[in-house]
């Protein structure tokens, strides 16, 4: 167990506009006994679970299919959309459809955004582009490159500074094609944490059950502290913050294990995950 003779169990939580519903409230109560809280973004905090460097955590749903048998799901709670999310976009010098063979830019920020963009064009669509990571920067100065693919606040600044490139939002063209919502990211706990059955993990359910009512509650205010990051008018942002959505419904494990399924199909996950909750 992580916790022991003071030590504290880590929780590591992504600090993009997405998330200030939850971590704003969340911060502002204070500290949570027995835990530290560490921020980063996705792909790190997927990399800093696996590697047991924080024992929970808002992790990527991909990193989670790949570990699942390390993990078990925090239940109630997810990053998700129905529909349009946003801050998962995919910027190209030409339409979607003549993105067939071209060579594409990705974040290398999030692993679930990047497969979902694999599922959209490689398994809906028929295509085969050439990948490689990189950032804007790359995307700009390589002439051989026909887009790039950004997420959260990138994505959000991107798509108010980028307006003569074409932009597909992921969560949109997942939506249209399965009728399902997708789950960005899910609260994930390390088996061998021994947190189980523990006061701490039912102190954490408790202070995100809190801030999750408290968050959903004052988005107007939220929107108001947070939009200068991009920055953004406060009416946009709040708009935005409107399309998350933070509830892990059983329409959204569904929408969760179709992704899942075809990951599998596509070869990318070796076997289907197990959502245990906890």
């Amino acid at each position: 167990m992580h916790f022991i003779e003071g030590n504290l169990y880590r929780l590591g939580i992504v600090n993009f506009i997405n998330t200030a519903p939850l971590l704003i409230p969340f911060l502002k109560m204070g500290n949570l006994e027995e835990w530290q809280i560490v921020e980063d973004n996705p792909a790190n905090l997927n990399r800093m679970l696996r590697a047991g460097e924080i024992d929970a955590g808002l992790i990527s749903s991909f990193s989670f299919g790949e570990n699942h048998e390390d993990y078990l799901v925090l239940d109630n709670y997810c990053i998700s959309a129905t529909g349009t999310v946003g801050s998962v976009l995919l910027f190209s010098r030409v339409p979607i459809y003549d993105l067939s063979s071209s060579k594409i830019i990705l974040t290398r920020q999030s692993e679930t955004s990047i497969n979902l963009l694999f599922i959209i064009l490689e398994y809906f669509n028929g295509f085969e582009p050439v990948y490689r990571p990189g950032t804007f920067v790359d995307f700009e100065t390589d002439q051989e490159a026909d887009a790039y693919l950004a997420i959260g606040d990138e994505a959000l600044k991107l798509r108010r500074s980028a307006e003569d490139l074409f932009s597909y939002d992921l969560a949109s063209m997942w939506y249209e094609t399965t009728s399902l919502p997708f789950v960005f990211a899910l609260w994930a706990v390390r088996r061998k944490s021994g947190l189980r059955k523990t006061r701490a993990i039912a102190s954490l359910k408790s202070r995100l059950a809190a801030s999750y009512d408290q968050g959903v509650n004052s988005l107007g205010e939220i929107a108001g502290m947070v939009c200068n990051r991009i920055p953004m008018p406060q009416g946009e942002c709040l708009s935005y913050l409107k399309g998350i959505e933070f509830d892990l419904s059983t329409l959204k494990i569904k929408g969760l294990k179709h992704f899942f399924r075809l990951l599998m199909q596509m070869g990318k996950i070796s076997s289907e995950p197990r959502i245990e909750k906890i």
